[in-house]
């Protein structure tokens, strides 16, 4: 099934789903975080998007597969004043969306650190979300602002490098354009997916940054094993994706 083909919801009241998973969105402020996620769950450009103060919280309900997956997504603040306060919303995530600008720094947000600055300091974003979060966290990598491309300062394969030698997933987007903003969430729900039916990640267990839905308990007792069908396809590597060329089972992931 193409990626664009994968059906979404959002506005359910009464909505049940299979699996509900926690994501941390993480990375320096000013590298366009907050318009990532606006983006993923209202399927447009933030205008005049503030900055993050503390943590917001938001949530969209996916279909993966024949899974429906309900998102908490727990929007956090780049700046160093807030990290204390960040920090603690790490634990017991199953998924982080690492966030970086790929661009060059402008006049406007001189009051951020360069894009160089927000690559060089992944490291410790992801370091912190390892220590705190779940022990089988997901994490994507997102080189943030691909439309953007005569300002780029960080190249793609700079930081498909740093991606393979941390062993996190990698992709560009857009969150202006909405290019590949889906593609994040839905690759990080993939793999979790992907380790559960493994039976690396239990979502019974505390912290694990997963658990059932109301769908998935209704039909535990007549299953002992968890199909994802195609999920179980493919390899886990860092890639460029496209949204449109996507294809779950593909080489890709």
């Amino acid at each position: 099934m193409p990626f664009n083909d994968y059906e979404t919801d959002a506005t359910e009241l009464l909505e049940t789903y299979d699996f509900l998973m926690k994501y941390i969105v993480i990375g320096e402020a000013g590298t366009g975080k907050s318009c990532l996620l606006h983006h993923f769950t209202h399927n447009s450009f933030k205008d005049h998007s503030q900055h993050t103060i503390g943590v917001e919280f938001s949530s969209r309900t996916i279909r993966l597969g024949e899974k429906r997956i309900k998102l908490q997504l727990w929007d956090t603040a780049g700046q160093e004043r807030f990290r204390s306060v960040t920090r603690s919303y790490y634990r017991g995530a199953a998924g982080a969306i690492l966030v970086y600008d790929i661009t060059k720094l402008s006049l406007i947000a001189s009051s951020f650190p360069s894009s160089r600055e927000s690559f060089q300091k992944l490291s410790r974003w992801l370091a912190d979300a390892r220590a705190l979060a779940s022990s089988h966290l997901v994490v994507v990598l997102v080189g943030n602002k691909s439309d953007r491309e005569e300002e780029r300062e960080v190249e793609w394969a700079e930081a498909s490098r740093w991606a393979a030698e941390n062993d996190v997933h990698f992709l560009e987007a857009s969150s202006l354009t909405g290019d590949n903003v889906e593609a994040p969430f839905m690759l990080a729900a993939r793999s979790i997916l992907l380790s559960i039916e493994s039976g690396a990640l239990d979502p019974e267990k505390a912290g694990s940054g997963v658990s059932y839905g109301d769908r998935a308990l209704r039909r535990v007792n007549s299953s002992s094993r968890l199909s994802f069908g195609s999920l179980s396809r493919g390899q886990r590597r860092p890639v460029k994706l496209k949204v449109k060329n996507w294809v779950p089972g593909s080489q890709c992931c």
